[in-house]
């Protein structure tokens, strides 16, 4: 694999490898397969670590930046942000402008809206960046504990304030 290795279509590709083995071969193959993978993932994950370890924290952190190893350190538990730092990480890095509402950490939903800026003059959202997809894809890389997002509507704008005020007094005309 070459260095522009995307995360998500490696994970996705392995995904269809498994689901058909799992079609077309038999229930020991698919097994062996899913055993396999698991394996690799330990070998490789015990790898990780010990770099990681012997690293320190200012390279880790450094090199936690790149959207490849921030998802292989958080897919070995190896990443040294936290979930929250990671999601406001990804929000900032996908060019969306939304805002979290909230994260929900036991069943891995995030909540999110449109940010003021992104709303538009009508509240509808229309100014908003890539759309859904791309803050996915983010999220993926640097937060895979996010596995579901819930998008609320964007607040409705505050009407503009009227100024209501006395006309300068004028000299009177006189015809």
């Amino acid at each position: 694999m070459s260095a522009a290795v995307d995360a998500r279509e490696a994970g996705r590709r392995v995904e269809e490898v498994l689901d058909a083995l799992a079609a077309d071969g038999s229930r020991e193959s698919s097994a062996a397969a899913e055993e396999l993978v698991r394996v690799l993932m330990e070998f490789y994950g015990a790898g990780l670590a010990r770099i990681v370890e012997r690293l320190g924290a200012g390279p880790v952190t450094a090199l936690a930046d790149d959207e490849l190893v921030a998802s292989l350190f958080s897919l070995h538990g190896l990443h040294p942000e936290d979930v929250h730092t990671r999601i406001a990480r990804a929000l900032a890095r996908s060019g969306d402008r939304v805002e979290q509402v909230g994260f929900d950490e036991a069943t891995g939903v995030l909540r999110l809206r449109p940010a003021p800026a992104a709303a538009g003059g009508c509240g509808c959202g229309s100014g908003a960046g890539g759309g859904a997809q791309d803050v996915e894809d983010t999220l993926a890389c640097f937060a895979p504990e996010v596995t579901g997002i819930e998008m609320e509507p964007a607040p409705a704008p505050e009407p503009p304030l009227l100024q209501i005020g006395v006309r300068p007094h004028s000299p009177a005309r006189v015809p």
